[in-house]
């Protein structure tokens, strides 16, 4: 009668662990950037955190909203900021890394359809160890400092003013 029961723990413990192992990372802030009907790309930004005791290293993604996701960083090349694809994203055992404007981020190219303000976008991020996390990021109009100063209303900077009831 006492194996059943030690059975029994076992594949509690294993499904623990396997639950545990299920999304590697804690995604905050996760938002696609609006950009104006029959644009073709469009960039995703969001903050990685790690809480585990090994590295993830991001290695790829995947979105039903764009024919391609590559992960992308901007570099200073003879004074000009160029924007340059790199194979992997790192993030640091109990730290973070962050894509945002004028960083490290994530390129949609060749958008599917149209992107609506406040609407959610699907991604998939893939690790090197093989396992993936399906995240929600919404569509916002995102701000960069540098990027013209007429116009801006900052009243729906956040896009929360929408009546979508998002979870944060």
């Amino acid at each position: 009668m006492m194996l059943p029961r030690a059975l029994l723990a076992a594949v509690g413990l294993s499904l623990v662990s396997l639950s545990a192992l299920a999304d590697p990372l804690i995604v905050e802030e996760a938002q696609v950037r609006a950009v104006p009907p029959g644009s073709q790309a469009t960039a995703a930004f969001m903050t990685l955190r790690n809480p585990g005791e090994r590295e993830v290293v991001l290695v790829a993604a995947e979105s039903p909203a764009a024919e391609a996701a590559e992960l992308h960083n901007h570099v200073n090349v003879d004074g000009v900021m160029q924007m340059r694809q790199v194979p992997q994203i790192v993030v640091p055992a109990g730290g973070s890394a962050e894509m945002a404007p004028g960083g490290l981020h994530m390129m949609l190219i060749g958008l599917t359809a149209p992107l609506m303000e406040g609407e959610p976008v699907e991604i998939e991020l893939r690790f090197e160890s093989g396992e993936s996390q399906r995240l929600e990021a919404p569509v916002r109009r995102i701000v960069v400092d540098g990027e013209g100063s007429h116009g801006h209303d900052h009243s729906d900077a956040h896009g929360d003013n929408h009546g979508h009831g998002h979870d944060h």
